[in-house]
């Protein structure tokens, strides 16, 4: 699937982003950014899509995002009144040394847990979410010190689930960037046909061992894997927009039922058709 690199500025006078409530319901935004990221939703139930993980949460969700690492926003698919909070900072917010300091130790580690990706449920969940609605209404200085609590209470929680496989060391070469976006591209413009590992291969003028080394080196996964994620997940927009099970299958370039529902429920953990009745009796 597709992931969109988004540019993050910090706010004026402020040394982080704060984002609340950005209406997103109907944008299908798969993307990451190189900063960490700290959501916090809640008057809403669906879909939590950070990595390799695919779950759902149910009235509130709180997650706190490490660099790179491409998610779905939060807010895609609700349809009832909600609220949201986002906060987007580098690593070094604070200065790159402030974290050898004793003090935050516990902090600076929790920014490690976080390049895995984690979630945060009970007593952490409502009593961070309601701090991070506090934000803005706090002066800078005030909003700075709030949040290093938030951090300061994730840090000491035993109330977290990690959520992605594997840490996301980094951000790609320039090289993998450019044959990336070129096979993304390539990808969702295709997706809905027969796609031979040829066309891929020499679309980036490799050999197809070549090819498929690179390829897993960059996604951890195979090409096969990475198209028929891609074709899962514009079949989930397509039932949310009342497609058929059938028809979403077809549109998305499976050539056959049993197969797209196999490969749909090794992605999203359930049958195209639960998937579909569970988003109706939400919406």
């Amino acid at each position: 699937m597709r992931s969109t690199l988004e540019r993050i500025r910090p706010d004026a006078n402020s040394s982080f982003r704060l984002l609340l409530t950005p209406h997103l319901s109907d944008v299908f935004l798969w993307h990451y950014h190189p900063e960490y990221e700290i959501v916090y939703i809640e008057g809403a139930s669906g879909t939590r899509h950070v990595g390799d993980h695919i779950s759902r949460y149910q009235g509130s969700d709180l997650v706190f995002i490490g660099p790179n690492i491409p998610h779905l926003n939060f807010d895609y698919g609700v349809r009832t009144e909600y609220r949201k909070v986002v906060v987007q900072l580098n690593a070094d917010f604070l200065g790159a040394d402030l974290w050898q300091a004793p003090e935050l130790a516990a902090i600076a580690d929790l920014f490690s847990r976080a390049r895995s990706g984690l979630s945060f449920y009970g007593e952490t969940k409502a009593e961070v979410g309601r701090d991070l609605a506090r934000l803005a209404d706090l002066p800078p200085f005030d909003r700075l010190l709030l949040l290093l609590r938030v951090f300061q209470r994730l840090a000491g929680s035993a109330e977290v689930t990690r959520l992605h496989g594997e840490p996301v060391a980094g951000a790609y070469d320039l090289d993998e960037q450019r044959r990336l976006k070129r096979l993304t591209q390539f990808v969702a413009e295709c997706y809905s046909r027969r796609i031979e590992l040829r066309e891929a291969a020499e679309l980036v003028h490799l050999t197809e061992a070549a090819f498929c080394r690179s390829f897993k080196r960059m996604t951890r996964l195979t090409f096969t894997q990475f198209v028929n994620r891609y074709r899962v997940h514009e079949a989930q927009r397509l039932l949310l927009t009342d497609h058929s099970v059938t028809e979403a299958a077809f549109a998305c370039g499976f050539e056959s039922l049993s197969y797209f529902n196999r490969v749909f429920r090794g992605v999203t953990g359930e049958n195209p058709l639960a998937f579909k009745r569970r988003h109706r009796s939400d919406s």
